[in-house]
C-alpha cells in the first residue's frame, strides 16, 4: 500500500491524531487503569477485523497509540520502490474507527500531549558505523535500514528509539555529533520553546518545523514538528 504524503494525511482532518515521525499518534485520557484496557480490547478487536493493529502503551490515566504500516511503498522519483514504516490509507481508516470507540467509552483526547523521540548523530560513513549501533541498540542486524532505505537502526521490539544518521563531512571540525529529537503536536511546539528559554537554553535556528536548541553548555537538540502534515484552513 502507497505511504501518504503529509498533505494526505491533513486531508484525512483527523483532529484526535497528530503526524510524529514515522506514524500518527493520539492520547486517550481514562479514569483508571481498568478503563484503559477495556479502551484496548475494543481497540483490538477493530484491529482484528482488519489485520492491523496500533502499537499501545497503557497508563492509569492514558492510552497512548500509534498507527504505522510496515509495508508502506516509498517511490522514488526515478520508480524505485522501497518498503518503508509510514502511514498509509489503513491507518488512516483504522485511526478513524478508534476515535469512534473512543467516543463510545466517554474518552477524551489529549492531542497535545503526544510526544515521540528519537536520536540523531551524524557521521560521514554511516553505512559502516550503522552495524554498530544496531548491535548496541538492539542486537539484531536486520534492525539497520528497518523500515527505510536508508541505515537508519529501527528497533523491530519498539524498545528503545530510532536511531537515524545526519551528514558530516570529512575534515569537519569536531563538535556535538549524537542529539535528541523530540517530535510534539504543533499546537504546543511555541509553548515547549518557550519553556526551553525560560530554564536558559538557545534557540539556534528554526525553519520548517525544526528548531534546534542549546543548553547552557553548548549541546544540543531539535523540537521536530511535522509541518507537512498539518492542515491549512
Amino acid at each position: 500500500m502507497d505511504m501518504l504524503r503529509g498533505n494526505a494525511i491533513a486531508e484525512a482532518d483527523l483532529t484526535e491524531w497528530r503526524k510524529l515521525a514515522q506514524g500518527i499518534h493520539a492520547r486517550y485520557v481514562v479514569d483508571d487503569f481498568g478503563a484503559a484496557a477495556r479502551f484496548v480490547t475494543a481497540v483490538g478487536e477493530a484491529g482484528d477485523e482488519v489485520g492491523h493493529h496500533p502499537k499501545v502503551s497503557i497508563g492509569s490515566q492514558h492510552v497512548d497509540l500509534k498507527l504505522s504500516s510496515d509495508d508502506a511503498i516509498y517511490r522514488e522519483d526515478d520508480g524505485t520502490e522501497h518498503v518503508v514504516e509510514w502511514v498509509t490509507q489503513q491507518d488512516i481508516d483504522l485511526a478513524r474507527r478508534i476515535t469512534e470507540i473512543a467516543a463510545d467509552h466517554g474518552l477524551r483526547a489529549d492531542a497535545s500531549a503526544v510526544a515521540a523521540i528519537e536520536l540523531g548523530l551524524d557521521t560521514f560513513d554511516s553505512a559502516t558505523i550503522a552495524p554498530v549501533w544496531a548491535a548496541l541498540l538492539t542486537g539484531n542486524p536486520d534492525d539497520q535500514g528497518r523500515g527505510t532505505p536508508g541505515d537508519e537502526v529501527r528497533d523491530g521490539g519498539g524498545r528503545v528509539p530510532n536511531l537515524w544518521f545526519g551528514d558530516r563531512e570529512k575534515g569537519e571540525a569536531p563538535r556535538q555529533l549524537f542529539h535528541v529529537e523530540v517530535y510534539v503536536a504543533p499546537e504546543v511546539a511555541d509553548e515547549r520553546i518557550a519553556a526551553v528559554v525560560a530554564a536558559g537554553g538557545t534557540v539556534l535556528e528554526s525553519d520548517d518545523g525544526l528548531t534546534v536548541i542549546a543548553d547552557q553548555e553548548g549541546n544540543r537538540g531539535v523540537l521536530c514538528v511535522d509541518v507537512s502534515a498539518v492542515a491549512t484552513d
